[in-house]
C-alpha cells in the first residue's frame, strides 16, 4: 500500500516542529551554562564578534527565530494577556530557562502543531466529532504553557506562605542576638534555601546597591501574591516609622502566622472527606456492589430462567 505524499510531508513537518520545539525549550539551558563557564575560563572578551561566535551554532540559529516569533506574537496578542503572562512569570520567580519570549514562541509552536494535525486529519476525511476533538486539542496545546506557568507560580507562592513563619522566627532570634535587620535577614536566608530565601536575598541585594529599605520591602511585597508577606512588610515599615522594636513586632507576627498555618492545615483536613467522596462513589462503591450483589443476581437470573 503506497503512502500518500501529503501524509509523508505532514509527518515530516510534525517531526521537524517537535524537534525545534524541544530544542528551543530545553536545549538552550545547557548551552547557556557552558557558554558562561567558557567565558569565565577565558576571561573577559572585548570583541563582540568573538563573543557571538563563541555561542553554539544551534543557539545562534534558533534564538533569533524564537525572538522573531515572540515579537510577532506580541504584535497580535492583546496587551492584557502579555501583562498577565509576565505577572505569572514574576510570581513563578522568573525562571531563567523560561523568559517571556520563549513562552510565547512555545505557545505558537504547540498551537501550530495542533492545527497541522487537524488539517492533515481533515484532508484524509475526518468526521465531525474527530474534527472537534482535534480543534480542542490544538486550543489546549496553545494554552498549555500558560497552565504550566500558572501552576508553578501557585506552587511557589504556596511554598513562600509555608516558609514565612519559620523565617520570621529566625530573623527575630538573630535580631535578639544583636544582629541588625539586614544581617538577620541575610543569616535567615542562608540557613533556609527556598523561594522565600531567594526573595529575601534579592531584597538585600537591592538595598546594597542603593535602593532604600522601604522601597526594597515594598518591591518584595509587589513581586509576590502572599498576603501574609505584605503584612510582614507593613509591620516592619510601621515599626520603623513609630520607633517600635522590630524584633518584638516580628515575634508577635511569627506567632500569629504559625496559628494561621495550623488553622489552614485543620481546614484542609476538614475538606478531605468531601474531596474523597466523589472518587469513593465513582471507583470504590460500584466494584463493591458488583462483588457483593453480583453472585446473588446471577443466581436469581438462573433460578428465573429455570422456572420459565
Amino acid at each position: 500500500m503506497m503512502v500518500p505524499t501529503l501524509v509523508i510531508l505532514g509527518a515530516a513537518s510534525i517531526a521537524i516542529a517537535l524537534t525545534l520545539l524541544v530544542w528551543a525549550v530545553f536545549g538552550m539551558r545547557g548551552a547557556a551554562r557552558s557558554l558562561v563557564a567558557t567565558n569565565l575560563q577565558r576571561g573577559a572578551v572585548s570583541d563582540l564578534r568573538e563573543l557571538t561566535l563563541a555561542k553554539p551554532s544551534a543557539e545562534r540559529t534558533l534564538q533569533p527565530l524564537v525572538a522573531a516569533l515572540a515579537r510577532w506574537v506580541r504584535r497580535f496578542s492583546p496587551v492584557g494577556s502579555i501583562v498577565s503572562l509576565e505577572r505569572k512569570l514574576v510570581l513563578a520567580g522568573r525562571p531563567s530557562n523560561w523568559p517571556v519570549e520563549r513562552v510565547l514562541a512555545t505557545k505558537v509552536l504547540l498551537g501550530a502543531f495542533g492545527v497541522l494535525v487537524l488539517a492533515l486529519r481533515l484532508l484524509t476525511g475526518a468526521s465531525a466529532f474527530q474534527s472537534v476533538v482535534l480543534l480542542a486539542l490544538a486550543v489546549l496545546l496553545f494554552f498549555a504553557p500558560d497552565v504550566v506557568v500558572s501552576s508553578r507560580a501557585k506552587e511557589r507562592q504556596r511554598t513562600i506562605l509555608t516558609e514565612l513563619p519559620d523565617a520570621l522566627d529566625q530573623i527575630t532570634i538573630c535580631m535578639e542576638a544583636g544582629l541588625g535587620f539586614e544581617a538577620a535577614i541575610a543569616r535567615a536566608s542562608q540557613s533556609n534555601p527556598g523561594p522565600l530565601a531567594q526573595e529575601l536575598v534579592r531584597t538585600m541585594q537591592e538595598v546594597q546597591v542603593g535602593v532604600g529599605r522601604r522601597e526594597a520591602l515594598e518591591m518584595l511585597a509587589e513581586r509576590n501574591n502572599v498576603q501574609d508577606l505584605r503584612h510582614f512588610v507593613t509591620a516592619v515599615l510601621q515599626a520603623e516609622q513609630y520607633g517600635v522594636p522590630i524584633a518584638t513586632v516580628l515575634g508577635d507576627q511569627a506567632k500569629e502566622l504559625r496559628t494561621k498555618r495550623r488553622q489552614r492545615a485543620e481546614e484542609a483536613a476538614r475538606k478531605l472527606p468531601l474531596k474523597l467522596l466523589l472518587p469513593l462513589m465513582a471507583f470504590i462503591i460500584p466494584p463493591l456492589f458488583i462483588i457483593l450483589i453480583g453472585p446473588a443476581a446471577l443466581r436469581l437470573m438462573e433460578s428465573f430462567s429455570q422456572i420459565n
